[in-house]
């Protein structure tokens, strides 16, 4: 059996805990593959297979993608495991984690679960964008499109199926997953969609019209956006990563062909999970 390790801290500490947990893992004649960055940087005294890529996970027929950090690292390791199907599971030592749902302390006490299949899969809605050239058009969280070197604001066409939807006044719009509802859509006043959700969501960024609010709509739909501004380009974010995109280019936005697996215990659901991180329940009337 084979564990992808991944992370994006390079300090002692991680060093002394990524050195413990392999141990661990080796103890259960579980191979560690590490990350080639990591494995460079943290200068283990052990030499370890390593990745870079998608075609370095398939090559090394990985069982298990442990993901170190926060919400964001496992953002991230999508861009690794695409369509793979490996199952990751996300060990917060970042700061909010709705998606890396073991503590580092967790991941210890859970680890023969995890290695006999007893936890839980989910399997989380990918979108991808079309019509732009990009490394990686697929974002598990949102889409994104805002305005860029102006403070004016931007116009955004919007077709649904190629009907016309609206025309979006503002600092942009966000299209988001049911995973992607409590990040960015959220703080613009979207909705909490739970994970098993077929659901998009679009939301409009500080819109110019006050009645226009967020749409929730099924994810078999093809969205198709136009922008306009008085600057010749526009922001694309897809999770984590921007682009600069020309106006002249429209973009259309689907749901995935695959989904990413993620590993969670069975005895904390969804709504226990935002209950907890958005502190619901934490009223003295209560």
């Amino acid at each position: 059996m084979k564990a992808a390790i991944y992370t994006q801290k390079r300090d002692l500490d991680t060093f002394l805990y990524l050195s413990k947990f392999i141990s661990e893992l080796d103890s259960k004649n579980v191979s560690a593959v590490l990350h080639k960055d990591t494995a460079e940087e943290l200068r283990f005294s052990k030499i370890f297979a390593t990745f870079s890529n998608k075609e370095d996970l398939k090559k090394q027929e990985i069982d298990y993608f442990f993901s170190f950090g926060g919400d964001g690292t496992i953002l991230n390791a999508l861009i690794f495991i695409q369509d793979l199907g490996i199952p990751v599971i996300g060990v917060n030592t970042g700061r909010l984690g709705f998606l890396a749902c073991f503590t580092k302390e967790e991941i210890f006490t859970n680890l023969d679960k995890i290695l006999d299949h007893e936890l839980s899969v989910t399997q989380r809605s990918v979108i991808k964008v079309n019509n732009v050239n990009i490394d990686f058009p697929f974002a598990l969280n949102d889409v994104s499109i805002s305005r860029k070197e102006t403070t004016s604001m931007i116009t955004i066409d919007s077709y649904i199926n190629d009907e016309f939807l609206n025309v979006f006044w503002g600092d942009g719009l966000i299209v988001s997953t049911p995973t992607g509802s409590t990040a960015y859509s959220l703080s613009c006043g979207g909705p909490i969609i739970s994970p098993e959700n077929d659901n998009f969501v679009i939301t409009p960024i500080a819109p110019h019209n006050l009645n226009v609010r967020p749409l929730i709509l099924k994810d078999d739909v093809k969205i198709r956006l136009k922008v306009e501004s008085r600057v010749p380009q526009y922001s694309l974010s897809l999770d984590s990563r921007l682009y600069h995109i020309d106006t002249l280019e429209e973009i259309s936005l689907e749901k995935a062909p695959f989904t990413l697996s993620l590993v969670q215990p069975r005895d904390i659901s969804f709504f226990e999970t935002i209950r907890h991180k958005l502190l619901w329940g934490n009223d003295k009337r209560n």
